[in-house]
């Protein structure tokens, strides 16, 4: 679904950043070969799709701050009967303007002779170096080629600018469009989970839960997944990002399942961890309702005027007090917290920034200092206890036992909306939905 009113306020405001006598230049992703001649499926860049809505490959956005003709201009490809009925249509010139609402639309091909003429006069370019080598060498070989006119009086921009500072702080502020896409996604991805809850038992393999998910990722309209999906059984559970997916599901495992759809363009991040059998053991619960616990703790923390940091310290808090009441951990908690003896079990951060990007962008410190939470940012919330099997001084009864929950928690001016909540987190939910399977 196109906003093009979104789209114009956010090319407004980048364009009353970069200021007059700046041109931002801004590719969209690349097609990437998968096997000889099999391509990945296309998906457009971030930044580029979030000023642009524009989904097709080969595509350069260019925004020139009161350029008379018009300041968005979109280099794209251009209508071809005989490659739209090998490879689907294109929006073409036409689209680029009436769909797209670009002021005006060029041939990609024609990139290297008109770009150029548009750089020339400009004092800044907004770029961000570093992403593809190849469109880089092209700007640059741009620049001298304006450069080479200076003895005819032609203005050469003399400063490369990153995009990445202002166009990525305004991706953090998510809008109401933003917020309703994103509720959306989590919707689908909760449904995803209850499914597989439902449909799992000992004896199936990980990757027939993935198909599950899969299924109903785009039985509900979101085409994709926002990331590889994690299906770890057992010992499998304890590896972070375990994605291979392919071992028979054990009578008795945890199942750790960290999976999200990307609806629109927006993505979701939500970890459930549950029995395969439909019910915990003593000590499976005790671990569970110990991370959401600390899941818990760390969701109050999020509201505006707290900073980043604020619902880790207090996830970690309450997992080394729970690990010491579990004789998982020995010592005093402040001792055990200063040391950060806890990242034995638990490794990771407590959350991520979530949008476009599952990891999305945005600073988490300004100054060398925490960012303070505000109304629009949207985080994971994901706390867990990693016991591998064999891990000295751990007790036996609690190897194996992998767990993640994790939450996508949006920040409203009075607190915080759980995105995600439609998906069963208690072990009684989950229990309960598992044992009463039509």
């Amino acid at each position: 679904m196109i906003n093009k009113k979104e789209c114009q306020r956010r090319r407004k405001r980048l364009m009353d950043m970069i200021g007059s006598d700046s041109i931002a230049i801004l590719p969209t992703s690349s097609v990437y070969i998968r096997n000889r001649d099999v391509e990945f499926p296309f998906r457009p860049d971030s930044d580029f799709f979030y000023l642009t809505a524009y989904p097709e490959p080969e595509a350069v956005a260019v925004l020139i701050p009161d350029r008379v003709e018009g300041e968005y201009i979109l280099f794209c490809r251009e209508s071809d009967a005989e490659m739209e009925t090998w490879h689907g249509r294109r929006a073409g010139l036409e689209g680029a303007l009436d769909l797209y609402d670009a002021d005006d639309a060029f041939p990609i091909e024609d990139m290297d002779d008109i770009l150029p003429g548009l750089i020339e006069g400009h004092e800044r370019i907004f770029y961000n170096m570093g992403n593809d080598q190849n469109f880089d060498q092209r700007v640059l070989s741009w620049v001298k080629q304006i450069r080479g006119k200076s003895r005819a009086g032609v203005v050469a921009p003399d400063e490369f600018i990153s995009l990445n500072h202002f166009l990525h702080d305004m991706r953090l502020y998510k809008s109401r469009h933003e917020i309703k896409l994103m509720r959306q996604a989590a919707k689908i991805s909760s449904g995803a989970h209850k499914r597989v809850m439902q449909y799992c038992k000992p004896g199936m393999h990980e990757f027939q839960l993935e198909a599950e998910l899969v299924h109903e990722f785009m039985q509900n309209g979101a085409r994709a997944a926002a990331y590889p999906s994690i299906v770890g059984s057992g010992e499998n559970g304890c590896i972070l990002h375990y994605t291979e997916n392919r071992d028979e599901i054990d009578d008795g495992d945890l199942l750790l399942i960290d999976a999200g759809a990307e609806y629109q363009g927006y993505a979701s991040d939500i970890t459930r961890t549950f029995p395969a059998n439909g019910k915990f053991s003593t000590a499976q619960r005790q671990a569970y309702d110990l991370v959401l616990a600390s899941q818990l703790a760390a969701i109050e923390q999020v509201k505006p005027g707290n900073h980043w940091n604020d619902p880790h310290d207090a996830a970690v808090r309450v997992l080394t007090e729970g690990m010491i009441e579990l004789g998982i951990l020995k010592g005093d908690v402040d001792e055990l917290i200063n040391d950060q003896t806890y990242t034995k079990y638990y490794m990771h951060r407590t959350g991520h920034w979530i949008g476009m990007d599952v990891h999305d962008v945005g600073d988490y410190k300004l100054d060398g200092e925490w960012r303070m939470l505000e109304a629009g940012m949207v985080l994971t919330v994901e706390p867990g206890l990693y016991m591998p099997a064999g891990t000295k001084g751990l007790p036996k009864k609690w190897w194996n036992i992998g767990i993640r929950i994790e939450d996508d928690v949006l920040v409203t001016k009075d607190g915080y909306e759980v995105l995600s909540k439609h998906a069963p987190k208690t072990a009684d939910e989950i229990e309960e939905l598992m044992t009463n399977v039509a």
